[in-house]
């Protein structure tokens, strides 16, 4: 008897042993179950953290391409358009020199005119400082209008705010007055110095500035070769810190040597003074060195108008492309196997379909009709 008792006793304790096993391993795995739980809830929520970090990345990403976008076209239509000219016509007689120009240039740039002789480039430049009437038209200096008539004091502000540096220095200097009066006569005539010390500063300053010196100031101007004489010429426009010059081939009647200083020497003012350029020239290199936009013209009709390199890389019109075929290159092989391509105007068909300057777009204007417009656009797009 005792001794089942005994096993019964142990049974029981086994039994309760197993019992307690059983309920050991149960909250052990309740308990992974639930650390399994909390760390897929975790994982979880840690994914959706990263995929709303991503997300607020991806929209700051975005945003930030908005604001460059509007940046970018804040600061295009940040740009001032210092001269506007619009629907001008110049006739000299029976003759139209200029037809139906219009063109914005803006403050502190190079616009670069280019043509051949005879095709209405200076006519130009001498009407915006109104030495030459429009016919039709209008040209505008900083929003007022300076073409036809106008009153003393605005025609005052504008031999004050334009000079020009003319193609023929000969011409345009005075035989019988010293250098130092012709490059002081603006000076003079707005008396833009302080007291006659500040005035000789200025001459001497800008003289040298040209490459010439303080002792040429009491010499005539027929006693200077032609490109000392287009020295001059510059240091009497720039003298006076205009805002704007019309430079008429300025570089034309100067040494190789020279005309790469003189240009450095335009530029250099245009840092400094903020001036702004109509650069009117026959050479397209020296033009692509010197310009941030460039017009090309044809017998008074503006045929293009884009900016230096998308000029030089996507030439539209027929004319441009036969004066990029013009620029000389420097190996004489390649000269000389080099095939001019010539224009030939009689491959427009205008009788029907009538031409304008229109915009295929990257600020690109090219004087075509319907059909050709939408030629040009296939090419450049």
């Amino acid at each position: 008897m005792e001794e089942n008792k005994i096993d019964d006793v142990n049974e029981a304790l086994n039994s309760n042993e197993e019992k307690e096993v059983l309920e050991n391993t149960n909250e052990t795995s309740l308990d992974s179950k639930e650390e399994i739980k909390d760390d897929e809830t975790n994982i979880k929520v840690e994914e959706q953290k990263e995929e709303s970090n991503e997300d607020t990345e991806s929209v700051k990403e975005n945003t930030d391409a908005v604001k460059e976008d509007e940046s970018k076209v804040t600061e295009e239509n940040k740009r001032e358009v210092i001269v506007s000219l619009k629907n001008v016509d110049i006739t000299f007689g029976k003759f139209k020199a200029v037809k139906n120009a219009t063109f914005d240039i803006y403050k502190g740039e190079t616009f670069s005119l280019v043509g051949e002789s005879g095709s209405g480039k200076t006519t130009i430049g001498r009407a915006i400082i109104r030495i030459n009437p429009i016919s039709n038209g209008e040209i505008l200096f900083e929003g007022k209008k300076i073409s036809g008539k106008i009153s003393r004091k605005e025609d005052r502000d504008v031999v004050r705010n334009i000079q020009m540096i003319f193609q023929d220095p000969a011409a345009s200097l005075n035989e019988r007055a010293t250098v130092e009066y012709i490059v002081s006569e603006g000076l003079y005539n707005f008396h833009l110095y302080k007291d006659e010390a500040d005035r000789v500063r200025k001459v001497e300053n800008i003289i040298k500035e040209v490459g010439l010196l303080p002792e040429h100031l009491t010499r005539y101007p027929h006693e200077f070769s032609g490109g000392q004489r287009q020295r001059i010429g510059i240091a009497r426009s720039i003298v006076m810190e205009p805002k704007l010059v019309i430079a008429d081939e300025p570089i034309s009647a100067l040494d190789v040597s020279i005309r790469a200083q003189v240009l450095n020497l335009l530029k250099k003012f245009q840092k400094e003074l903020g001036i702004t350029y109509l650069f009117i020239a026959h050479d397209l290199s020296i033009v692509r060195f010197i310009s941030d936009r460039i017009g090309v013209i044809y017998k008074g009709d503006m045929v293009e108008i884009a900016e230096t390199e998308e000029l030089f890389s996507y030439p539209l019109h027929p004319y441009t492309k036969s004066l990029l075929s013009a620029i000389p290159v420097p190996d004489p092989k390649i000269e000389k196997n080099k095939k001019l391509f010539v224009y030939d105007p009689s491959i427009h068909d205008y009788s029907t379909d009538k031409p304008s300057l229109r915009d295929i777009g990257h600020n690109h204007l090219v004087f075509c009709n319907d059909k050709e417009f939408e030629e040009y656009k296939k090419i450049r797009n």
